[in-house]
Parts: structure tokens; C-alpha cells; sequence
């Protein structure tokens, strides 16, 4: 059973990741040290999950290279020179996903199919979370102007009530609009998802990872 420092461990993310973690044993993770950002670490840890802040991604990451222990965090908003540290470390394994939804890294493909094969449409993106969603657009939504080529400024957004999260990308013609949506209705998918990609990252060995590299594990594992 891997011991896990959950940076983030207050916040919904961290806590759904905590009982996921008791509820499934059979991914091998346990929620051994629960942190919240400038707190000191004493027990021994063997893998790093991060849903924090951008403060408290950097901090967590800082203890995974001082222990080199494997660093995941699904944080958004992260400075560029951090995202560039993270990308050259190649002594533990680093994975970085603003979304670590499969389900959503493989919508976020069908709308880049999408943008390939209704060339002169107008593109459009709107995405709706809840009132505690601190960044707007998202993390989401900016990856997903990015395939859409539209800049972050063009995107809508609403922050309403307890909603999980809903991405549509619309794409309208002179006599017809194709609409591609995904609307997460529990945050245990981002969760679950998280697990799953934290039990396959401590078997990796040293360097930096994406939802690219987990999807194609998952697609080649499925193949079998």
C-alpha cells in the first residue's frame, strides 16, 4: 500500500480523494499524511497528490523532489516558470493535468475532430461551474479555446449554485449548429480518475506526463 501526502486534503477535492482512497484498497493508495499548505511534514510519504493552490502545488512539489517521491496535482492558475519546473524534472515523475478527467481529455479530442472538419463555422465555448470556482474560464475551458483556437477572453462562463462543471463548444453555419457538451454530474470522476492515474504514475520512472500519456496507456490496456 503506497502512503500518500494529499496536499489540498481540506479542500472538496482533497477530501473525495481521501475516502476514495478507503473505499477502493484495491488501488494500493493509502491517505497517510493529510496537508494543508505551510504545514510541516514529518511522516514518511511515498507518492504526492495536489489540489490546492497554486502556492500549495509549489510547496508539495518541493517536498516530492526533497523525498523524491512522485508529484500528481490537477491545480490550475500555475505560474509558467513552475509549469516549466515541472516539465524538466526528470529524477521523479511529474504529472500535470488542469483536468485529470479521462472522460474529458477524450471530449477535449472529439472537439479538436470537431474544429478539423466544420472549417468557416462560428466557434463558440461556455462553461458552467459552481460559486466556488475560484478561476474564470477554467482550466478546461482554456484548453479547450486552445484546440478551438479562440482566445481565453471569448469564452462565457456562469458560476451558479453546486454545479460539478458543463464545457459546450458550438460550432454555428449559415443553415446549421453542431453543439458537443460534457457535463460532469459527480466530482467523484475527477477523483477516481485522479487515483487511477496515481497508481499508474508510481510505477513510471522519472520525467514528466500528461493526460496524453495516461490515455494512451488506458486505450493500449484496453486492447488486451
Amino acid at each position: 500500500m503506497k502512503k500518500v501526502l494529499l496536499n489540498g486534503a481540506n479542500g472538496k477535492m482533497g477530501q473525495a480523494l481521501a475516502r476514495l482512497m478507503k473505499e477502493h484498497p484495491e488501488l494500493g493508495l493509502s491517505p497517510a499524511v493529510l496537508r494543508t499548505r505551510g504545514q510541516e511534514i514529518r511522516d514518511p510519504f511515498d507518492l504526492v497528490i495536489d489540489f490546492s493552490t497554486p502556492e500549495g502545488a509549489q510547496e508539495s512539489f518541493a517536498l516530492a523532489k526533497l523525498q523524491k517521491k512522485p508529484f500528481l496535482t490537477g491545480t490550475t492558475n500555475l505560474p509558467d516558470l513552475f509549469l516549466f519546473q515541472m516539465q524538466e524534472t526528470t529524477k521523479i515523475p511529474v504529472f500535470y493535468a488542469p483536468n485529470v478527467s479521462l472522460s474529458v481529455y477524450f471530449f477535449t479530442e472529439l472537439v479538436r475532430q470537431a474544429e478539423s472538419m466544420y472549417r468557416g463555422y462560428e466557434v463558440s465555448l461556455h462553461e458552467i461551474h459552481h460559486v466556488h470556482k475560484k478561476d474564470a474560464p477554467s482550466g478546461t475551458a482554456k484548453r479547450l479555446a486552445e484546440v478551438l483556437d479562440l482566445p481565453h477572453e471569448k469564452v462565457t462562463y456562469e458560476r451558479t449554485g453546486e454545479v460539478v462543471g458543463t464545457h459546450i463548444a458550438s460550432f454555428k453555419g449559415l443553415m446549421d449548429t453542431i453543439t458537443l457538451s460534457h457535463e460532469a454530474t459527480n466530482r467523484d470522476l475527477f477523483a477516481q480518475s485522479a487515483l487511477e492515474i496515481a497508481a499508474w504514475l508510481v510505477k513510471m520512472p522519472g520525467g514528466f506526463y500528461t493526460m496524453k500519456n495516461f490515455a494512451n496507456f488506458k486505450l493500449k490496456e484496453r486492447k488486451k
